[in-house]
């Protein structure tokens, strides 16, 4: 199979993923090399308060514990306090970009809550479910997803966390 029928395969796990959760959403296409949030934002008009980052974090502990953080982009993760009491561990950071193609199946830019596999916890911050519609990542580069954050709570495996992320200075 190619790269592009990889990809192709990916988009569509998600968008049958959010499909069977009856999620209200659309499809926003963009160019792979514009996929990062803020220049997303910036090229197609969308707010960085209307953006929902999906970012892989782990404990740095054996074993290595593992969460999908999902937070607005004008805030960033509270990982020493917030996410090390959901992982219950004393430390955690960000995982790596092959750690993260090897738990989610995505790159870095593409990554989104959708088609995660079961066993993987998604924590969502509160802030998120405040807003009437947030873009998240589509599973790839080149698509993203903008959703009715209601949806998140229908997800059995994400749990919506009062002050995941705080606000940027």
């Amino acid at each position: 199979m190619s790269h592009e029928n990889d990809i192709l395969a990916l988009e569509d796990r998600v968008t049958a993923h959010a499909r069977s959760l009856g999620a209200d959403f659309d499809v926003v296409p963009c160019d792979p090399a514009l996929a990062d949030t803020a220049a997303f934002c910036a090229h197609y008009g969308f707010e960085l308060g209307d953006s929902a980052n999906a970012i892989l974090v782990a404990s740095k502990s054996e074993p290595r514990k593992y969460a999908v953080c999902l937070l607005l982009a004008n805030t960033r993760l509270d990982v020493n306090k917030a996410v090390c009491r959901q992982l219950d561990c004393k430390r955690a950071s960000f995982a790596d970009a092959d750690e993260t193609v090897r738990l989610t199946g995505m790159i870095i830019g593409g990554v989104t809550v959708f088609g995660l596999p079961a066993e993987l916890p998604i924590l969502v911050d509160l802030a998120v479910m405040a807003r009437p519609r947030v873009i998240v990542g589509g599973g790839s580069r080149g698509t993203k997803l903008r959703v009715d954050p209601e949806v998140f709570r229908r997800m059995p495996q994400a749990t919506v966390v009062e002050n995941l992320a705080l606000r940027k200075a």
